[in-house]
């Protein structure tokens, strides 16, 4: 039997009815890169039953977002009026955040993800990178077609020894895709930095010490995930740790 993965979900108000939606391309990297069976998650806050669904779970993707998380969540305001933002996702996924690092599942977050995996262990984000001193843009042109939105747009350099250089063979750096214009402030204390862009932005960490996979990016992997040899070992190596998580399940 195919692991059961969690994937988180946002909110969309459409003209009739509120919707929980997930971006199709995250639940077709599950299917297909990772070989495992989908479980969308509602944003239901405190309404979810976050312990017994994870005691379900073998894994759980915190996926990427139009939203932003909120910056009450680290302590700021928004610095613009019009700020995308999606309350009931932060409600969601912070409490999984917590109970599924303290049930020792495994974890993967991409871009909003990443940044919700920072914030919600004690980090802080900037809110717009490109304003920055020194940053690069890491923004992308929405009127462009996706090809050209999600192509490889810069490097990251590979902390050496780490998680993610050992994943892909030792490499030094890679290429990315940049979709987004927030990014890590401030490191939390229990993540380790596994990436950084050549502007000095981390890009990827893992929880230090964690007992099994707990690794988060800010590009996204998810995007033609089989045409990609650096997104198929990482979802790779988080299929494999949700694979032990189930049969570890199993047993108990």
């Amino acid at each position: 039997m195919a692991p059961l993965i969690g994937i988180t979900a946002c909110t969309k108000q459409t003209k009739d009815f509120p919707k929980h939606m997930v971006g199709a391309e995250y639940i077709e990297a599950i299917a297909s890169a990772c070989e495992a069976l989908p479980v969308l998650i509602p944003a239901l806050g405190s309404d979810l039953d976050i312990a017994g669904l994870l005691d379900r779970l073998d894994g759980l993707l915190l996926t990427g977002s139009p939203s932003n998380v909120d910056p009450a969540r680290y302590g700021m305001i928004p610095e613009t009026a019009d700020m995308a933002l999606d309350p009931a996702r932060d409600a969601t996924t912070f409490p999984l955040i917590h109970q599924a690092l303290a049930k020792g599942l495994p974890l993967l977050g991409i871009c909003r993800g990443f940044q919700e995996l920072n914030v919600a262990l004690g980090g802080t984000l900037y809110q717009f990178v490109h304003l920055q001193a020194g940053m690069m843009d890491h923004r992308w042109h929405d009127t462009d077609p996706l090809e050209v939105q999600y192509r490889m747009a810069h490097s990251v350099a590979l902390a050496p020894g780490g998680i993610l250089q050992h994943l892909l063979g030792g490499r030094e750096t890679i290429q990315v895709n940049s979709l987004h214009w927030q990014g890590v402030k401030d490191l939390s204390p229990a993540l380790s930095v596994e990436a950084i862009a050549e502007d000095g932005l981390i890009e990827a960490v893992s929880v230090t010490g964690a007992p099994a996979f707990a690794l988060a990016v800010q590009w996204h992997p998810e995007y033609k995930a089989l045409e990609n040899p650096v997104s198929m070992a990482l979802f790779g190596a988080f299929t494999e740790a949700c694979s032990a998580r189930q049969s570890a399940r199993k047993k108990g």
